[in-house]
């Protein structure tokens, strides 16, 4: 696929619970960080963290519980920690406009990835024998860069994508979700962390 933006779609309709947060400026154009909650049909709310162009919003302003629309693609770099590197997952916002309520009734979480599997596919069950997969998938972005995303199917979905071997091409539908664990850092310590990834509910062999 040649446009870089057409392989790495995202769509969130959802409220601001953040601040904006300075990450760096290219060109004399400042990025910053925010972080959106979207809501699912269960109830459980996505906190999904946003990187934005001061040129697409007022920066200096205060927008927390505003409803947001945003396009954009999941993007993802290694952060260097102090003992190896962290692979961070963040939305890229293309387009970024506020909403009224009643625009903002429906929250939405949509993504469209098209690219290949860059690791060997974890394919397992859970205690309660339901099917579970974990696919990498490696995105193409211009200038020969490649976003890193980790990918979650299950059932079917699952069982289907278990025996694709690396370098497999692939285009998947489905949410971006975030998901709260607890990091053992040594023997009597620990801290919460935030994963994110993709839950996918569609899966295809273009």
């Amino acid at each position: 696929m040649n446009n870089q933006t057409e392989n790495n779609q995202v769509t969130l309709i959802g409220h601001i619970v953040s601040g904006f947060t300075f990450s760096h400026e290219v060109y004399g154009e400042g990025f910053y960080m925010l972080e959106v909650d979207v809501k699912r049909l269960s109830g459980t709310v996505d906190r999904i963290p946003v990187m934005v162009s001061e040129r697409l919003v007022d920066v200096s302003q205060e927008y927390c519980g505003e409803a947001v629309y945003l396009t954009g693609q999941f993007r993802s770099f290694n952060q260097q920690g102090e003992s190896r590197k962290h692979l961070m997952l963040y939305v890229f916002a293309r387009e970024f406009l506020f909403l009224e309520k009643a625009e903002a009734s429906e929250e939405q979480n949509q993504i469209f990835l098209d690219g290949y599997i860059c690791k060997e596919v974890l394919y397992r069950k859970t205690p309660q024998e339901r099917e579970i997969a974990d696919v990498l998938v490696a995105v193409n972005r211009s200038y020969g860069k490649s976003d890193y995303i980790p990918c979650i199917l299950w059932g079917r979905n699952a069982q289907y994508i278990a025996n694709f071997p690396v370098g497999t091409r692939v285009q998947l539908w489905g949410r971006v979700q975030s998901r709260g664990y607890v990091k053992k850092l040594g023997e009597n310590e620990a801290e919460p962390r935030i994963a994110y990834e993709v839950s996918v509910s569609k899966v295809n062999l273009p």
